[in-house]
C-alpha cells in the first residue's frame, strides 16, 4: 500500500509501505476513505515531536470502512463505517476509568506518533471498539472527519478547560483549525463576546462568519488594548491559546481577568515564560491539555442534529495520491486560504 511517511525534520515522502496487520485481538483494520492534515503534523516535520521516529506514517483522523477485526472485537465488523478517534483507549486502565483517555496506559495519542497513522490506504486501529465510533447512515463522512481531532481538542481543551459561561468575553488567540473549533464549540455556552485574534486577514474574516463578535490583527492592532477598552479594564474571562508559541501565551497572560481561565491548546515546541510574578495574586487557572474525545458521541448528535457544521472549515479537496501537494497548501494556509484540507481515496 502507499503511506505517507516521515523520515526526519523537514522530509517526509508518500511511498510504499508493508500492509497492517492484526497484531492483537482487540485490533481493526480500516480502510482509510477520507483523511486530513493537522497542525500537529506539521509540528512533527518541524521536530517539535521528537518522539516521533523517522519511517513512521503520519495521521491521526480520518473516516473509513473496517476490513478486518480480531477476535476480541464485538462493536465492529468488516463493512462498518467507521470515523477514527484520534486517541485509542482501551477502556480498562485506571486512566480510561477516570476519562482519561489521552493518558490510556496502552494508547493514548498513539496514531502517527507512536505508531503508523491515518495518512495511508489501510490503517490498524488497536482497542478498536472504543477507538471506533459508528458512522450514522447518510451522514456527511467529510464533516465527521472534524470529529477524530480538531472538534473535540476545541471543546475539551479549549472551551470545557476554560470553563466558558454564558455572558462572558472568550478571546482565541489562534484562527486555525482547532481555534475555528473552540470558536464554533462556544457558541453552546452563549458567551457575551466571542473575539478572534490571529494575523491572517482571511481567517478573521471567516471567523466573523463562523460567530466571532470581534475580530483583531496584532500586524495591525493593539491588541492587549483593544481587549482592554472592549472589557472597561477589566480583562477577558476566558483565553484559549491556540498556537503553540511564546508570543501567543504571553498575550493570553496579559489580558486575561482576575478569576480568569487560560486554557492552553497550542503545541508548544519551545519554552514560554510563566508570568507568575503577576499571575500570583490575580486567582487565574492555566489548564493545559491532550483531548480525551469523550465528547465525541455528543459531537456526533450534534452534527446530525445540523446545530453544529464542522463542514465550514474544509477549504480545499485532494486524492489521498496528492498528499505531498495538499501539506504544501496546508503549510501556507496564508497564501492559499487554507483551513481544512480533505484527502479521499
Amino acid at each position: 500500500m502507499k503511506a505517507l511517511v516521515y523520515q526526519g525534520p523537514g522530509r517526509f515522502a508518500w511511498q510504499d509501505k508493508t500492509e497492517p496487520v492484526i497484531h492483537k485481538p482487540t485490533d481493526a483494520i480500516v480502510r482509510i476513505t477520507r483523511t486530513t492534515i493537522c497542525g500537529t503534523d506539521l509540528h512533527i516535520l518541524k521536530g517539535d515531536v521528537p518522539t516521533v521516529e523517522p519511517g513512521r506514517t503520519l495521521g491521526h483522523e480520518g473516516v473509513g470502512i473496517v476490513e478486518s477485526v480480531g477476535d476480541g472485537v464485538s462493536n465492529f465488523k468488516p463493512g462498518d463505517r467507521v470515523l477514527i478517534s484520534c486517541i485509542s483507549a482501551c477502556g480498562r486502565c485506571g486512566n480510561c476509568k477516570r476519562q482519561l483517555y489521552a493518558h490510556c496506559e496502552d494508547g493514548g495519542w498513539i496514531l502517527g506518533h507512536l505508531i503508523d497513522g491515518t495518512q495511508a490506504e489501510r490503517v490498524r486501529i488497536p482497542h478498536a471498539d472504543n477507538s471506533l465510533h459508528p458512522i450514522p447512515d447518510g451522514a456527511d463522512e467529510e464533516a465527521l472527519v472534524m470529529l477524530s481531532d480538531i472538534l473535540p481538542t476545541g471543546l475539551e481543551i479549549g472551551v470545557l478547560n476554560g470553563q466558558v459561561k454564558p455572558g462572558d468575553t472568550v478571546v482565541i488567540v489562534g484562527a486555525g483549525p482547532v481555534g475555528m473549533a473552540a470558536l464554533l464549540t462556544a457558541q453552546f455556552y452563549s458567551p457575551a463576546r466571542l473575539v478572534m485574534v490571529d494575523m491572517d486577514a482571511n481567517r478573521l474574516d471567516t471567523a466573523h462568519r463562523l460567530g466571532a463578535t470581534h475580530t483583531f490583527n496584532p500586524a495591525t492592532d493593539d491588541v492587549p488594548g483593544a481587549l482592554m477598552a472592549l472589557t472597561d479594564g477589566r480583562g477577558v474571562d476566558v483565553a484559549i491559546e491556540a498556537v503553540g508559541i511564546p508570543a501567543t501565551f504571553d498575550l493570553c497572560q496579559e489580558v486575561i481577568a482576575p478569576g480568569g481561565h487560560i486554557a492552553n491548546v497550542g503545541v508548544h515546541g519551545a519554552p514560554v515564560s510563566l508570568h507568575l510574578e503577576k499571575l500570583w495574586i490575580r486567582n487565574i487557572t492555566l489548564t493545559t491539555g491532550l483531548v480525551n474525545t469523550s465528547t465525541t458521541p455528543m459531537l456526533l448528535q450534534t452534527v446530525q442534529a445540523g446545530t453544529l457544521t464542522p463542514a465550514s472549515l474544509i477549504t480545499h479537496r485532494f486524492a489521498l495520491d496528492q498528499i505531498e501537494e495538499a501539506y504544501r497548501v496546508f503549510g501556507d494556509a496564508a497564501r492559499e486560504k487554507a483551513m481544512k484540507v480533505i484527502l479521499e481515496a
